[in-house]
């Protein structure tokens, strides 16, 4: 990892600032929420503790037939499309009728729907009709009670037959729609206003299930209370909507609206910061809609159990929420319903989203600048390592010597009074050392060969001497001769590796000194291979040269010169049956020469070692052979150097023998 993305990791560290702010800021909406939770249960106590003093309206008892308002006109056919509004919140009668009650200002509307796919029939003046299927109303006026009977053989109207002596304010009968198909029946029925019911009973009879056949569920009925909604409306707060439900949750009064807060609506934005990174999870507004006849949350059943509950929901605005609190209305230690309080809240909202884009934008502030700032640190740091790093590179060229940009001035940055210039002043002491070294090694050939001579050159003549003296005193013994003939090779040797010192120094100065141009290396290549295949004997020698011309920018006696050294030393390894391959192909940005031979396999301890100065693989010369002194891959690696590439050499896949590789790079043109 770089510095940059490391220092960058660091900044990256700064990102806890706002993090523990993000959680400040949570912390701080919920407490605010928490208190106007508190706030609101107590406003709705205190209103429940008034509608319970009151009483006027409040139902009694925990099951009750609920009547609803009718939405729309309704035709008593015995079909339910005109019950459809109504019919999410119908009424369980036994376990296969829905019971629904309607009012307006012509009457009582009852629809009962009943699952029953065996049908017993018998019609309602049927002897045996309370063997069949049926239905049994009783209808209460205060303590006046009364049962009819409802029963029929096939679709149509219907008159209920009464069961009970007449009573005073409750009809003898009243006309019915009896409607059925393979799922069951259904009855639609409508008793006038007049009638002032207090209660209904309901009994479904399937003879299939057995039991009482005039058996009914009586419960007393319940509607919306206009009065109840009034005295509601006197003690409720401002700018909230207040509920009254029955113990089963049925809508017993209302009265308000919900009302936006004072102040600006935040925007899109807010909002959604809001709702993703402050709020909690907030119910649906769906089960609170306002116009619901019946509303059974946890927060209702809590409060039925006698525990005041509050709850959060979404609000129809955006970015507002709103607080629902539930409370139970009690009298005399019994739940006789429960008052639902809502009120919509921004505030919470607008002064969490405030503080917490202040917090963002300051944050983001700090960490741009604190970013900005180790960004611009990690830049120059890396910059400043990047010059050490060049500049060690370039310190030393491929032959040990210091480049000229070293020599003309100091190592860079070795002024600068950091740790960077330390490391600086430590690299300018090492190269200074380097430096001396290499210039010592390079000049030492040339100093040996110069200082040598001499002692040589006088050994040599007291050998001479040696010899003149034995030959004037009679010859030189038998046993002399082999000791002055291994002493004059030796001087030879000796004198032959001083002259090669001397070469090399020769060589490198000579080739650092070549002029490029502009030639074909193909055709360069090629010259010289038409030389080679004379020298080849009886060896198979194979050249391989690009179909178009390869334009190269070198000094082309230089390349001719290393390749003569390279097919010499592969020739001298290459078995009289063998093979030879020399092979040219554009490399980019130049060219590379192979050259490879049939022979013995290269030691890996050698391989690296190769192209140095004095290293040869031949055997040792025998006394009076000319020693081998392995000047010429070292003149390869010179060659390949000066046109900026490197020469390699590697065993063949099949160990069938070698391959030396010159690459060569075109030398750059001088300026004018």
């Amino acid at each position: 990892m770089t510095l940059r993305r490391k220092l960058l990791l660091v900044a990256l560290c700064t990102l806890a600032l706002p993090v523990a702010g993000w959680l400040y800021v949570r912390q701080m909406e919920n407490l605010l929420r928490d208190g106007q939770a508190q706030a609101l249960i107590a406003s709705a106590r205190a209103v429940a503790r008034s509608l319970a003093v009151t009483g006027e309206g409040l139902p009694e008892g925990d099951r009750a037939w609920y009547v609803q308002p009718a939405q729309t006109p309704i035709t008593v056919d015995g079909y339910g499309d005109d019950w459809a509004p109504l019919t999410p919140w119908s009424q369980p009668v036994g376990s296969r009728g829905k019971l629904l009650l309607a009012r307006d200002a012509n009457g009582l509307y009852l629809w009962l729907d009943v699952r029953d796919s065996r049908r017993t029939r018998a019609d309602v003046d049927d002897p045996l009709v309370l063997h069949a299927d049926h239905v049994v109303l009783a209808l209460s006026r205060g303590d006046a009670h009364r049962r009819y009977l409802l029963a029929s053989s096939g679709p149509g109207p219907l008159t209920a037959k009464a069961l009970d002596p007449s009573v005073a304010g409750l009809p003898d009968s009243f006309a019915a729609q009896w409607q059925e198909d393979g799922s069951g029946y259904r009855i639609e029925l409508r008793l006038p206003a007049t009638t002032g019911l207090t209660a209904l009973g309901v009994g479904v009879f399937d003879p299939a299930d057995g039991g009482d056949p005039l058996a009914v569920e009586q419960r007393p009925l319940l509607a919306y209370s206009d009065a109840l909604s009034a005295e509601l409306a006197r003690l409720a707060p401002d700018h909230s909507y207040a509920r009254v439900l029955s113990p089963q949750g049925w809508l017993m009064a209302r009265s308000g609206q919900l009302q936006a807060d004072g102040g600006p609506q935040p925007g899109w934005f807010a909002a959604l910061i809001y709702r993703s990174l402050l709020a909690d999870r907030v119910q649906s507004a769906e089960p609170w809609m306002q116009d619901t006849p019946r509303l059974r949350s946890p927060e209702v059943e809590q409060a039925l159990r006698g525990q005041p509950a509050a709850v959060w929901r979404e609000g129809e605005t955006r970015a507002s929420v709103v607080l629902d609190a539930a409370v139970p209305i009690e009298r005399g230690g019994t739940v006789h319903g429960v008052l639902l309080l809502e009120q919509t809240s921004r505030a919470v909202p607008l002064l969490a989203n405030r503080a917490l884009l202040g917090l963002l934008l300051t944050s983001f502030a700090v960490l741009l600048v604190a970013g900005g700032i180790l960004l611009a640190f990690a830049t120059r740091l890396s910059l400043r390592l990047g010059k050490l790093r060049d500049a060690a590179e370039r310190a030393q060229a491929a032959d040990g010597q210091l480049d000229g940009l070293f020599r003309r001035g100091r190592f860079p940055m070795s002024d600068a009074p950091d740790e960077v210039g330390d490391l600086a002043r430590s690299f300018e002491k090492l190269f200074e050392a380097v430096g001396g070294y290499t210039d010592y090694l390079r000049t030492l050939a040339s100093k040996l060969s110069h200082e040598l001579n001499t002692p040589i050159a006088i050994v040599k003549s007291s050998l001479d001497n040696l010899e003149h003296a034995l030959e004037a005193e009679g010859g030189v013994p038998p046993e002399a001769a082999s000791y002055l003939a291994r002493a004059r090779d030796g001087t030879a040797r000796l004198g032959m590796l001083v002259r090669a010192m001397s070469e090399a120094s020769r060589m490198e100065r000579a080739i650092a000194a070549a002029e490029p141009e502009d030639v074909d290396l193909r055709e360069v290549v090629r010259g010289c291979a038409e030389s080679y295949r004379t020298l080849a004997g009886t060896r198979r020698f194979e050249c391989v040269l690009p179909p178009v011309p390869l334009p190269f920018h070198g000094a082309p006696e230089l390349v001719a010169q290393a390749l003569d050294k390279l097919f010499d030393n592969a020739l001298s390894f290459t078995p009289a049956d063998g093979w030879l391959r020399l092979e040219l192909r554009p490399l980019e940005p130049g060219a590379e020469i192979t050259l490879a031979n049939q022979g013995p396999a290269l030691p890996e301890a050698m391989q690296g070692r190769l192209f140095d100065s004095l290293v040869s693989l031949r055997d040792k010369a025998t006394p009076g052979d000319a020693p081998h002194l392995g000047l010429g891959l070292y003149v390869v690696r010179l060659v390949a150097e000066r046109h900026g590439g490197q020469a390699l050499a590697r065993n063949l896949e099949d160990g069938q023998g070698v391959a030396f590789t010159l690459q060569l790079h075109s030398m750059p043109r001088a300026r004018l």
